[in-house]
């Protein structure tokens, strides 16, 4: 055996001072066509490689978190927000003695399937392509089968399973027994999430004169603090102090314990959220702005499944309807490349709230 392919085993072997309750590579459930190992890094560590080689997650950089196309360098885009999740995940997972690895390829993939244009982008999408569209599942759909040419990238089960898992429903999604069925990883990736959209959104509202500090609910400012700091490390604290048992220490009835907040943070938190919903979000998918990205998605979306010869050659390759052609070029582009597309087909359409992009 060479050196390098030591390299290897000792990494795999140091999962095994993870907790019980940790996804381990030795217990993976593997990929769908069998490869051969790497000398120099886990399973998990080439998942998280090979997604962040991806065209998609290039593209992150040019897609909108929530406000469309700002005129601010400061606002998060989809590539600033994964790096966020990415990065209070593996805080949690690390504290937690979970798999950092896993953890990190998941959280680096959840968003590749995102559309252009934010929240209101999925919605459009989700009107016009038979049987909805969920970027959730677009995600999977980018790992599995659209990226390296419409090979897929061959991820490992468990990253999958967090990629496709990671959406949540408006209102309490910490519910007892609703992630039971998810790798503690894969639940990290879902909370981190809304921890890190909620605390940037909350600075990119205030950015924009949307939303000043002193106006997020008083329980919110009292129990999880007063700026994005104090809030992010409140709601991390309190996620691994309340998850303790997944650290394995204590294994007392033997059963598997979950992710989650405790009952004051977590109501505090929910409280945040509808606030956000209310107050941000929904103020964003009525916007000029959000109005015309929906006028322009439109117009793509039936000019090309109408026009199915101009879709590029990649999406030909597994002779699917012209529907989901359609939706994965949609799906694919950057607000930029969007509007830009638009306009090219049909001059004006942006009607100039898109200047500085096209």
């Amino acid at each position: 055996m060479t050196l390098k392919h030591q390299i290897r085993l000792r990494l795999e072997e140091r999962e095994e001072s993870l907790s019980p309750y940790a996804t381990k590579v030795s217990g993976s459930r593997g990929r769908d066509a069998p490869e051969e190992p790497s000398p120099l890094r886990t399973e998990f560590q080439r998942d998280r490689d090979r997604i962040i080689h991806t065209n998609a997650f290039r593209r992150l950089k040019h897609k909108t978190q929530v406000f469309i196309t700002p005129l601010g360098d400061h606002y998060a885009t989809r590539l600033t927000h994964t790096l966020e999740v990415a990065q209070v995940a593996r805080t949690i997972a690390r504290a937690l003695n979970l798999n950092e690895d896993l953890e990190e390829a998941i959280c680096l993939g959840h968003d590749l399937g995102h559309t252009p244009f934010g929240h209101v982008g999925e919605e459009t999408l989700d009107k016009l392509v038979p049987g909805g569209f969920k970027h959730n599942h677009q995600s999977l759909r980018v790992v599995e089968v659209l990226e390296k040419e419409g090979q897929g990238l061959n991820l490992t089960w468990e990253v999958r399973q967090g990629i496709v898992s990671h959406s949540k429903p408006q209102g309490d999604f910490l519910k007892k027994g609703l992630t039971r069925h998810l790798t503690l990883e894969a639940q990290i990736c879902r909370l981190s999430d809304a921890v890190a959209y909620l605390n940037h959104d909350i600075g990119d509202a205030i950015r924009a004169h949307w939303l000043r500090e002193e106006e997020l609910p008083s329980s919110v400012r009292r129990v999880l603090g007063t700026r994005q700091s104090q809030r992010i490390d409140t709601m991390v604290t309190d996620v691994v102090e309340t998850s303790w048992a997944c650290t394995g220490t204590d294994i007392a009835d033997g059963s598997k314990p979950t992710i989650g907040m405790s009952p004051h943070v977590r109501r505090t938190f929910n409280i945040l959220r509808e606030f956000m919903f209310r107050e941000v979000y929904l103020r964003s998918n009525r916007s000029t702005q959000a109005l015309k990205a929906t006028e322009i998605l439109t117009f793509l979306y039936s000019y090309l499944t109408s026009h199915p010869e101009e879709l590029p050659e990649e999406y030909w390759i597994r002779e699917e309807p012209p529907e989901q052609m359609a939706a994965d070029y949609l799906a694919g582009m950057t607000d930029q490349f969007a509007v830009r597309k638009a306009e090219e087909l049909s001059p004006g359409i942006s009607g100039g709230l898109f200047q500085g992009v096209i």
